[in-house]
């Protein structure tokens, strides 16, 4: 099965010793539904030998079964579609990620969902990859899922970019077919942050220009896929300038040892090096770099490490160790940022969400949405809300100081997570663009921003009967315990009322039975928990 079954058999230590120094690729395949990336991984894995045996027997049978490609001939995206949904619809759903090795290097591939209603679920993939496969069938050339993927990528971060331009057999090998695709994709990407982009003509089901080369297109000079993951650089790719190093941990095991655990963001530290550690801004040198192996002499990303320091200064989990001499971080309550919603309820201004950042968790909310961003043609459009899988540019704001870059040249302290508060599952990723201008901060809050941070829609009620008065304090109280935003109003005063209502707040009106009520209780009837239910009921808290 393996590329070095001969050292396995001979020397288990050497062979797991140079396995472990290999370097790692992690990349993804996203592109159009049926333009085979099931089929691509599948072939990647049975071509360079790394399928078992008894998998490959597997498949067999149930590519009789299935009777998706012909007689006698092998579906290699069974391989890689495991849910029963996917391979009843012959697509991919969940994000499946795959692993195998080469003789320089390891590999793990995350294989994403091509359809538009898993977005998430491709921007989950993308968001740990250094190199990103587009495939585009031959037949139907650049597509709409092929622009929206190639734009998250883009949003991502991700260097490099193999376009597998695949199915040629299916249009007779023609170079001008590839020709003319490769013109339409670079035309396209004109506007997107991608720099690396190589172009690979390819048959994923019959192996042409996958791990060997293709004989039936003589005219392609380029690498087999094979070979570019091979030789693909990637060793630049993190920041090795800005030190950075989100601390995850104190670790204070006895008086004379406090370390601080983390994994290096970016940058290199090394021993002796002055630290300054933020928010608090308090500096000292760093006395040894701890692992369970021994002491280093210095770290890089994506090393997971203990600092011990020579002062004693105040960290705590949360913080940031910056290099002293470099480009510091920002430290604000607000900054601009680009968010995918993952979640099937809508993202509201002004809800409070946890952030996660790095190790980081604060209070937060989304103060504003600037636009909402088109996948399909980049446009941008006026958004109050963000809807599942949908992506937009945001101003956050949290109710804490937090450290943070911009998200393209440091992804370790430029992304984050909202997290929601009552279920605690993770709702959206974002990644930060920059800090925001100070007219920012002057914009009032405005009545639905008020509504969405206190879950309520803002509402005139009023009460009446004799113990209207009695009733309606005993609601506000427990309306203003549950988190709401409520006042009581003893007048007849509808100026006053219409303002409080505007200002996207609950107002219990005492006596009052106007038309201008939007719903009447007669306390009489009705006590304060009823009263409470009914507006849950009619969703006028939530």
């Amino acid at each position: 099965m393996s590329h070095q079954s001969d050292l396995i058999s001979t020397d288990i230590d050497a062979y797991l010793a140079q396995h472990e120094r290999k370097e790692l690729l992690r990349f993804l395949t996203c592109g159009n539904v049926d333009d085979g990336k099931s089929t691509l991984i599948g072939r990647l894995l049975h071509d360079s030998k790394m399928i078992y045996e008894d998998q490959l027997a597997a498949v067999q049978a149930d590519s009789v079964k299935s009777g998706t490609t012909g007689a006698g001939k092998i579906d290699l995206a069974l391989l890689v579609d495991g849910l029963q949904a996917e391979r009843e619809q012959g697509i991919t759903i969940d994000v499946a990620y795959r692993y195998f090795s080469t003789s320089t290097r390891k590999f793990i591939i995350a294989d994403t969902p091509g359809h538009e209603q898993y977005t998430r679920n491709m921007a989950t993939g993308a968001s740990t990859c250094d190199l990103a496969i587009i495939l585009i069938d031959a037949r139907y050339g650049v597509q709409t899922q092929t622009k929206r993927h190639s734009f998250i990528a883009s949003l991502l971060g991700i260097h490099h970019i193999i376009v597998a331009i695949n199915k040629m057999d299916l249009v007779e090998y023609s170079e001008a077919t590839f020709e003319k695709i490769k013109q339409d994709y670079l035309d396209f990407t004109q506007s997107l942050a991608l720099q690396d982009i190589t172009f690979i003509p390819m048959s994923a089901l019959d192996g042409d220009n996958v791990v060997n080369p293709s004989e039936h297109m003589p005219w392609f000079s380029g690498q087999p896929l094979m070979e570019a993951l091979n030789s693909i650089e990637i060793a630049n790719d993190r920041n090795f300038d800005d030190a950075r190093f989100p601390v995850q941990y104190v670790n204070r095991p006895n008086l004379d040892f406090r370390g601080f655990c983390g994994t290096v963001a970016s940058g290199i530290f090394k021993k002796g090096d002055k630290i300054t550690a933020l928010p608090s801004g308090k500096s000292s040198k760093i006395k040894a770099i701890v692992t369970y192996d021994g002491e280093l002499e210095q770290a890089f990303p994506p090393m997971a490490v203990t600092l011990t320091l020579e002062d004693e200064i105040d960290i705590s989990r949360g913080d940031t160790l910056i290099g002293s001499e470099q480009t510091a971080p920002t430290v604000s309550d607000k900054f601009k940022a680009t968010i995918v919603w993952m979640a099937e309820n809508a993202l509201t201004p002004g809800k409070q969400y946890i952030i996660k950042l790095a190790t980081r968790s604060v209070p937060g909310s989304i103060s504003m949405i600037h636009h909402r961003i088109d996948v399909n043609t980049l446009e941008h459009h006026d958004a109050t809300e963000l809807h599942l899988n949908e992506i937009g540019a945001c101003t956050v704001s949290v109710n804490a100081p937090v450290v943070f870059d911009a998200y393209l040249s440091h992804k370790g302290t430029g992304s984050f997570i909202i997290i929601d508060r009552l279920s605690n599952s993770t709702v959206g990723a974002g990644m930060i663009t920059g800090s925001t201008e100070t007219e920012e901060s002057l914009q009032p809050v405005s009545p639905e921003e008020r509504a969405a941070r206190f879950s309520q829609h803002p509402t005139a009620i009023a009460l009446t009967g004799p113990d209207s008065k009695d009733v309606a304090y005993q609601l506000e109280r427990k309306l203003f315990d549950n988190g709401h935003a409520v006042t009581v109003l003893e007048t007849q005063n509808t100026s006053l009322i219409v303002a409080v209502k505007n200002a996207g707040l609950i107002c219990l009106c005492v006596n009052y039975s106007a038309n201008l009520a939007d719903i009447s209780f007669d306390t009489d009837a009705v006590d304060v928990d009823s009263i409470y239910n009914t507006l849950k009921e009619q969703k006028i808290i939530y």
